[in-house]
């Protein structure tokens, strides 16, 4: 299966990803994570993209593409993968479509994830992050054993820049603006999948299996 997990920042794409991943082997190809991991380790495309997360905006397209293309070149995405936070523009998909095309390969289903605003915010604001080892809490849904600090390692936790509420309601009006026009690019070709992104972890992903024809 050739996927895209679609849906605002904060829907559980990341989360779904993995259990697809466990269930169907799928790869989860998150540009988030890759962005993030640059960032850390202070590497050309982390110094490039840093300023432009931070700020809430989107990173240029000719970026994202380049860095996808690569990861889907890679021997594990042979036989499917399943793209977190890609394509995030129409001209995205556009490139996509043609990136896959020349690989002799397409897009099977898009997932969309639907979860209300006010929602995602609650989610996104209250996650802390180790520094150390990457380890994600939240302050209500999934603490740490002791309060602000990793379970693990004992590093005091922090709240990355873009989880900040002023951060994290622009990413939600740049989604609105620029991503959701992707909702009618794909369901025209009859792509579509709408999934109730709210409840459990577990109903989510009884949602996404129907929607696939697998429940």
């Amino acid at each position: 299966m050739d996927l895209i997990l679609f849906g605002p920042p904060g829907a559980g794409k990341g989360t779904q990803a993995q259990r697809l991943y466990k269930v169907y082997r799928t790869p989860q190809v998150s540009t988030g994570d890759i962005l993030r991991q640059a960032v850390m380790e202070v590497t050309p495309l982390g110094l490039e993209a840093k300023p432009i997360m931070e700020s809430g905006a989107l990173v240029p397209d000719a970026l994202v593409i380049s860095i996808v293309e690569e990861r889907l070149r890679q021997p594990d995405c042979r036989d499917g993968f399943v793209l977190d936070g890609f394509p995030r523009t129409v001209a995205q998909a556009q490139a996509l479509d043609a990136m896959l095309a020349s690989l002799g390969r397409h897009i099977d289903s898009v997932l969309s994830l639907e979860v209300p605003v006010e929602v995602l915010v609650e989610r996104l604001t209250g996650r802390r992050s180790c520094p150390k080892d990457g380890r994600v809490y939240h302050v209500t849904q999934a603490p740490p054993a002791k309060p602000g600090v990793c379970d693990v390692c004992g590093t005091p936790l922090v709240q990355r820049p873009d989880d900040a509420e002023a951060v994290v309601r622009a990413r939600q009006l740049t989604y609105r603006r620029d991503t959701e026009p992707l909702k009618a690019f794909y369901a025209q070709r009859g792509l579509l999948r709408p999934v109730d992104g709210t409840g459990t972890l577990d109903e989510v992903f009884q949602r996404i299996q129907a929607a696939l024809g697998k429940s």
